[in-house]
This record gives C-alpha cells, sequence and structure tokens, in this order.
C-alpha cells in the first residue's frame, strides 16, 4: 500500500508519543497488550524516531536457558550490520572477556558456546548484559534493547533469578533503555517503579473506520455506502489492529471495476484469510491445556461476562475452582481472553470466528 500512512499510528498517538518522551529521556519502558496490537511496531519506529540503536530479542522462543543465550546473541547481528564500529566493539569483547564462553559463526554474528554447566550458562549472561551498554558508547548512540515476550522465561527461569539479574541491570545501565514486551496479563509480574507503563487496548471502531476507508480511498477503492460491507469489517476485526491490516492487505488487492467493496467483497476476503489461517489456529488450539481450550471454544460459541458463575460453567461444562481460574489466567497471559473489563471476550477476532465457523 504505497504512500499509505502507517496504520499502527492511527488511533495509539497518545501511546506513540508517551514511549517516544520515555525512550528518549533514558527511561525504560513496559508495553503491555495482546499479540498483533501493534506493541513491537511503536516501539521500532519510536526508537527510528529519536535515532537510537535497536537491539531485539525474542524471548517467546526461549525453551532453556541456553536458547536464550542463543537468541540474545541473534539480536546483535543487526547492529554489528549496520555499525562497523560495533562490529569491533564485539570483536574485542570476545578476545578479552567472553572468548571461552562465546564465538563467531561463518557468517560473523556471535554466538554462544555449548554450554551444559548452569554456572557457565549464568556466566555467559552476564558479560552479554553488558554488551550493549560497550556498544552503545562506543557508538556514541543509545541502545533500545527489546525483549519480545519477556516473561517467557519464567517457563525455565523458574526462581526468576535471570529475570531479577535482568531487572537490575535496567536500573543500573546509563546508555541502554528497555522495553519489555508483555500481555495485559502478565503486566502483574513485571511491573516496576522503574518500568513506564503503555497498555494497548483495541481500537474503537470509529479509529479503525477513519483509517481504514483513508488508506482505501487512496488505493482508489471505498465501501458501498449502501451495504453494510463496512459493519461487516469492523464486526469481523473488533479493533484489532493485526487482523484490520491483514483484511487491508486482501481489499486492496481485489480487481474491482469501481473500487466499490461491498458485502460479498468483505465475506469473500474473511473466507480465504480464514482459509489461510487455518492450519496456524488448529496448531494453536491443540498447544493449549485442554481445560483452556475447552474455555476457549465456549467462549467462542457462548460469549459471557461471567465465564465464573454456576450456569455457565454447567452449561459448558467447565470445572470449577482453581482448574476454571486457572485457565482463564492462563489464556489472559498468552494474549488469547481480555479480563473482565474488556468482558472476557476472545482477544484475537479473526481465530474466534474460525473457532465458531469450527464449532458450528
Amino acid at each position: 500500500m504505497k504512500g499509505s500512512s502507517p496504520l499502527e499510528l492511527f488511533g495509539r498517538q497518545a501511546q506513540f508519543q508517551k514511549i517516544i518522551k520515555t525512550l528518549a529521556g533514558d527511561g525504560n519502558l513496559l508495553i503491555a497488550g495482546i499479540p498483533g496490537s501493534g506493541r513491537r511496531a511503536l516501539v521500532r519506529r519510536a526508537v527510528e524516531e529519536i535515532g537510537d540503536q535497536t537491539l531485539e530479542i525474542d524471548c517467546i522462543r526461549a525453551i532453556s536457558s541456553q536458547r536464550f543465550l542463543q537468541l540474545f546473541c541473534l539480536g546483535f547481528s543487526n547492529i554489528f550490520k549496520s555499525e562497523t564500529v560495533a562490529d569491533t566493539v564485539i570483536a574485542k569483547w570476545l578476545l578479552t572477556e567472553a572468548g571461552e564462553l562465546f564465538d563467531r559463526s561463518v557468517t560473523g554474528a556471535i554466538e554462544p558456546k555449548p554450554i551444559a554447566l548452569e554456572q557457565q550458562q549464568w556466566l555467559a549472561f552476564k558479560l552479554l548484559i553488558q554488551l550493549p551498554q560497550q556498544i552503545a558508547n562506543s557508538i556514541d548512540k543509545r541502545v533500545v534493547t527489546i525483549f519480545d515476550g519477556f516473561s517467557h522465561i519464567r517457563s525455565w527461569d523458574r526462581q526468576n533469578k535471570w529475570g531479577k539479574f535482568l531487572c537490575d541491570e535496567i536500573k543500573s545501565q546509563t546508555a541502554v533503555s528497555y522495553a519489555l514486551i508483555a500481555t495485559i496479563g502478565e503486566t502483574s509480574s513485571i511491573a516496576d517503579e522503574n518500568l513506564e507503563v503503555v497498555q494497548l487496548h483495541p481500537l474503537t471502531d470509529n479509529v479503525v473506520a477513519a483509517g481504514v476507508q483513508d488508506i482505501l480511498r487512496r488505493e482508489g477503492l471505498t465501501f458501498d455506502p449502501r451495504s453494510n460491507a463496512l459493519e461487516m469489517f469492523l464486526n469481523a476485526v473488533q479493533g484489532h489492529l493485526g487482523d484490520t491490516s491483514s483484511l487491508l492487505r486482501h481489499l486492496t488487492r481485489l480487481k474491482l471495476d469501481r473500487g466499490i467493496i461491498g458485502e460479498a467483497e468483505v465475506n469473500q476476503i474473511i473466507q480465504e484469510i480464514l482459509s489461510d489461517l487455518a492450519t496456524t489456529f488448529e496448531s494453536l488450539l491443540s498447544l493449549l491445556p485442554a481445560n483452556q481450550a475447552r474455555l476457549l471454544e465456549s467462549l467462542a460459541l457462548d460469549p459471557t461476562t461471567k465465564p465464573q458463575s454456576r450456569e455457565y460453567i454447567n452449561k459448558h461444562y467447565l470445572s470449577r475452582g482453581g482448574s476454571l481460574q486457572g485457565a482463564i489466567a492462563g489464556l489472559q497471559n498468552k494474549g488469547l481472553i481480555y479480563g473482565a473489563e474488556l468482558d472476557y471476550k476472545i482477544a484475537l477476532p479473526l481465530f474466534g470466528l474460525w473457532l465458531r465457523q469450527r464449532l458450528s
């Protein structure tokens, strides 16, 4: 969509300015929202706006401390490709401090050597966490370190040793800012007085409608005003930025004689996307514990503001007590449902629609 305004900023200007102000002022950030709400996109744009260097670490795939070290190292690849001075710093770091625990691959990327002992992995982490500060000092540019899905390290860091050490480093490092990305359900376990918290809630229908119609207009397209096409679109995406962008991309590829988008076209692209995502959705559902999957299916078929009520539990054969509360908390932490403040709605609208169609 050439020339279109970045959709992630529609309705997010206040949060965007808060992120810029936090990072530009040497602050650290916790940005929370569901998957697809634009968390990383906002941070990346803010870093670009203030001219800092980005270091991204994917904690979601960090299923062990060794894997976390690998992904942490991988995050440096963009830095030493774009900053020759950083490459020199990394080479010196390997030569003088970290050579026993780290190496360079044939592509020049740093990588941890296979380390079995927990004590050595811990030492490697302490060395690695200091590297962004050294790079920032050398390139005379701040480094913003983004930990995507930071809470996921708790799956193996059960004593919170690594997480606590990192939070202590966040407070002490002067040339590095940190942005921790999490779901809203995870914020209570991360929130700290030294982190500025930004929460991304669903966009309102008015904001989505204005943003989508503006972009479509630039592409020579418009919703048929005599139909419910726009309402169908808004009902399908329910303020979710990622789903909005997906439907929008498909709409702009349609070949329409007069550029008029009707209900048939909106329904067509929705079904195409659901078909494309079916395998992904099947995998996501299969990975959930049985009690979470059952609750999610119940909420898709029969939305409620009170999933803990006896009537709803009996109607859908849900477990009472800790099992149900655990399922609710688990789905919230994964960013799959909202909390009571948003009536326990399924947070990924197209996933919810796919579930309804699958179960009907």
